[in-house]
C-alpha cells in the first residue's frame, strides 16, 4: 500500500494538525481574554476541539478533500476559504449562543484566519514542489509550440507541465488574438500572429507543433497547416470539438492529439446533410448493403446502424472485411441491431435472388465493385462480370422483389471514361437510367470523387512511404483529383437515397480539385521532413487508363439540376429504353464469351459512347490547360541546389 491510496486522510490529518498547532500557539501569544496559565488552557481544550470539529466538517462538506491539489486552480482555493469561513461561523454561533462565549472573538478569528493561511500555504508549496520535480529534467525534453492560447491550449500546457512522464516542454504559444500577443500564460510567452510563424520561431529550437483550437473552421485549419507545412516541424492537432465531446471518457487532451489527416487539407468545409430526412428514410426498414465490408460500404453500415433500421443485411464476397464490420457493429449495438451477414458474390444471379427472397430488402445500397483502374485494365473481363453483370443482377432482383429504392455507388471516373473501370461504372449508371418508368422500385446513382483514406487510395500509400523514409511515388506531377472524406461519401449516398425518385444521377459540389503533388509535399512537411531532400518524390509515369484530370462534377451550363440541398445536384441524362439496354448487354455478353480482352474493350467503347482512350484525353488536357510540370517547392529546391 502506498501513501497515495490514503491521500485524502493524510491531507485531512495535516489540516487538523495545522488548526490545533495554530490555535495552541496563538493562545499563549494573544493578550487579553482568559488569564494565561495551565489550568485556563485545560479549560479551553473542549472549545478548541469544537473549533477543529466545525472547521473539519465544513471543509468535508465543501468537498475540499476530493481535489487533486497538484491541478488546483482558483475554484479549489475558493472552496477551501469558503469551507473554513463557514466552519468558523458555525463555531462562533455555537460558542456564543450555547457556551456563553468563553473563547474571545479576537482569539477565534485569528486562529481561523491563520489556520486557513497555513493550509493554503501548504498546498501552494506542494504545487511548487510538484512543478519543480516535474520540470527538473526540462533541458532534456522536446520543445513544443502550441497554436492557440485559448482554454484548450492552456489546458494542454498545464497537462504537460504536471505530467512527470511527459517528454515535452511548451516553448511558447502562438495566437492571432491581439489582446493575448506579448502576454504570459504560466510564464510562457504568447507570440503572434500565426502567419508569421517562420519569423517568430526562427531562433527557437522547436521540433513539434500542436494545433489546439478544436472549434476552428476547416478553411482556417487548412490555412494554419499550410503555414506549418513551410517549416520543418512535425505537426499534430486536437480533433474538432464534437470528437472531443464523444471522447469525454478520455480526460487527457494529449491522448486525443492526432497526426494531421488529409481531410484537414481538403480546402473546404465538409458537406453537412439533412439527417432528419435520412432518418425517416432508413428507420424501421430492411436495408441491404452489397460490398458492405469495403471502405464506403462499411461506413454506410455504420451510419445506417445509427438510424435504427428494422434489419441490416451486409453482403460481401470478402469474409475478413465483412467480419470486421459485423463485429464492430455488434460491439457497439449488441442485440439492439438486427444484423445479418451474408458471404456472397453479386456475380451469381441465383444467389442474389436467393438473398432477396430471404430478406425482402426495402432499400439496397449497391457498393460491390472492382475499383482499381490498373488492375481492371489488365483484367477487363472481371470488371464486366462484377461491375456490370453484378449490378444488373442486383437491379433486376430489386425490381422483381419490389424493393422501395436501389442506390448505385458510382464514381467520377464514369464521366467521359478513359479506362475499363470507369466505363463499366458508366454502363452501370446507364442500367439505372434504363429502369426509369419500368419498375415500381425507385432507382438512383450517386457519383463522387476520390475518397480520402479508402482502401487502396493514394493517401495511405503516401503515409506508408513517408514512414519508411521514402521515396514517395506519384504517377505524374500534373495529376489533379477531387477528394472527399469517407463520412461525406456515405452521407451523400444516404441523402441521395432519401431524395431518389426517378433514375437520377446525383453529384456533389466537391470544391476545387487538388494537385496530387501538393498533397504529397504537404504530407511530408507535416511529418516534420523535407520533400526532395529528406524524402524524395519520384514520378513513375501514368498507369494504363489513367487521366491527368478528372472531369468536373459541377457545370453551370444547364446540365445540372439543383436539389433542396445546395451541395447536391442531379446531372441531366438522356433516357435509355429497356430494348436498347438489352441490346447493349448482349454485345457485352458476346465479348465476354469471346474471351478476348481486345474485343471486350471494343465492345465497351461501342456501348459507352463517351469512352475514349486516355492518351487522346490527356493530350487534349495538355493542349487546353496550362500545366506546371514541377511544384513551387521543387522549383525552390532546384534553385538552391544550382
Amino acid at each position: 500500500m502506498t501513501i497515495r491510496k490514503y491521500r485524502k486522510e493524510v491531507v485531512f490529518l495535516l489540516d487538523i494538525t495545522i488548526i490545533a498547532l495554530i490555535s495552541s500557539v496563538l493562545y499563549f501569544i494573544l493578550p487579553g481574554g482568559i488569564e494565561g496559565g495551565r489550568n485556563d488552557f485545560i479549560i479551553i481544550i473542549p472549545h478548541l476541539i469544537l473549533f477543529i470539529l466545525c472547521t473539519a466538517v465544513s471543509l468535508y462538506l465543501f468537498k475540499v478533500y476530493d481535489n487533486l491539489w497538484r491541478y488546483a486552480e482558483s475554484g479549489e482555493y475558493l472552496k477551501l476559504i469558503l469551507g473554513g469561513f463557514v466552519g468558523y461561523i458555525v463555531f462562533f454561533l455555537i460558542e456564543n449562543v450555547y457556551l456563553l462565549g468563553i473563547v474571545p472573538f479576537m482569539y477565534s478569528l485569528a486562529a481561523s484566519s491563520a489556520s486557513m493561511l497555513c493550509m493554503l500555504s501548504m498546498r501552494l508549496c506542494y504545487r511548487l514542489y510538484r512543478r519543480w520535480y516535474t520540470n527538473k529534467g526540462n533541458e532534456n525534453k522536446t520543445p513544443l509550440v502550441i497554436i492557440g492560447a485559448g482554454n484548450f491550449g492552456v489546458r494542454l500546457q498545464e497537462e504537460l507541465e504536471n505530467n512527470p512522464n511527459s517528454k515535452y516542454k511548451v516553448s511558447c504559444f502562438l495566437d492571432d488574438n491581439i489582446e493575448k500577443i506579448g502576454m504570459l500564460i504560466h510564464n510562457i510567452e504568447v507570440k503572434g500572429p500565426i502567419s508569421n510563424m517562420e519569423k517568430l520561431l526562427k531562433n527557437n529550437p522547436v521540433s513539434e507543433v500542436v494545433v489546439a483550437i478544436p472549434s476552428i473552421s476547416q478553411v482556417k485549419r487548412r490555412e494554419i497547416f499550410e503555414v506549418c507545412s513551410k517549416l520543418k516541424y512535425r505537426v499534430r492537432t486536437l480533433p474538432d470539438t464534437l470528437t472531443l465531446l464523444q471522447n469525454e471518457g478520455n480526460y487527457s487532451l494529449w491522448n486525443n492529439i492526432r497526426d494531421v489527416k488529409m481531410e484537414d487539407l481538403l480546402g473546404r468545409e465538409q458537406a453537412v446533410f439533412d439527417n432528419e430526412g435520412v432518418e425517416n428514410f432508413i428507420k424501421n426498414k430492411t436495408v441491404m448493403v452489397t460490398g458492405g465490408g469495403g471502405s464506403i460500404g462499411s461506413e454506410l453500415c455504420r451510419q445506417i446502424a445509427e438510424l435504427k433500421p428494422k434489419k441490416l443485411v451486409i453482403v460481401d464476397i470478402y469474409e475478413n472485411s465483412a467480419y470486421e464490420i459485423q463485429q464492430e457493429l455488434l460491439r457497439i449495438y449488441g442485440k439492439k441491431l438486427n444484423l445479418r451477414l451474408e458471404i456472397a458474390s453479386v456475380r451469381e444471379k441465383d444467389k442474389v435472388n436467393q438473398l432477396f427472397h430471404r430478406y425482402r430488402p426495402q432499400i439496397i445500397f449497391h457498393a460491390a465493385a472492382h475499383k482499381h483502374v490498373p488492375l481492371m485494365e489488365r483484367c477487363p473481363e472481371e470488371a464486366i462480370k462484377n461491375n456490370i453483370f453484378g449490378t444488373y443482377h442486383v437491379i433486376q432482383a430489386a425490381s422483381r422483389y419490389k424493393a422501395e429504392k436501389f442506390i448505385l455507388i458510382s464514381t467520377d471516373k464514369a464521366v467521359n471514361p478513359t479506362n475499363i473501370m470507369g466505363a463499366s461504372k458508366r454502363f452501370c449508371e446507364m442500367i439505372v437510367q434504363s429502369m426509369k418508368k419500368n419498375s415500381k422500385t425507385k432507382f438512383a446513382a450517386v457519383r463522387f470523387g476520390n475518397v480520402l483514406g479508402s482502401n487502396g487510395s493514394v493517401i495511405p500509400l503516401f503515409q506508408k512511404q513517408i514512414a519508411m523514409g521514402g521515396p514517395v511515388t506519384i504517377t505524374d506531377k500534373r495529376i489533379v483529383r477531387y477528394f472527399m472524406t469517407i463520412t461525406e461519401a456515405a452521407q451523400l449516398v444516404l441523402q441521395a437515397g432519401a431524395m431518389a425518385n426517378s433514375a437520377e444521377i446525383f453529384v456533389l459540389d466537391m470544391g476545387q480539385p487538388v494537385k496530387i503533388i501538393n498533397l504529397a509535399e504537404n504530407l511530408i512537411h507535416l511529418a516534420g521532413r523535407l520533400p526532395y531532400t529528406e524524402i524524395p518524390i519520384i514520378e513513375t509515369g501514368l498507369r494504363p487508363g489513367e487521366k491527368l484530370y478528372e472531369e468536373l462534377l459541377m457545370k453551370n451550363n444547364g446540365e445540372l439540376i439543383m436539389t433542396q440541398n445546395h451541395k447536391i445536384f442531379i446531372e441531366r441524362q438522356e433516357e435509355i429504353s429497356q430494348k436498347e439496354m438489352k441490346k447493349k448487354l448482349n454485345i457485352i455478353r458476346s465479348s465476354l464469351n469471346s474471351k478476348s480482352q481486345i474485343k471486350i474493350k471494343d465492345a465497351l467503347k461501342q456501348v459507352v459512347p463517351t469512352y475514349r482512350d486516355p492518351e487522346e484525353v490527356n493530350a487534349d488536357a495538355i493542349r487546353t490547360q496550362e500545366i506546371g510540370t514541377i511544384s513551387e517547392n521543387e522549383k525552390v529546391y532546384r534553385m538552391n541546389v544550382c
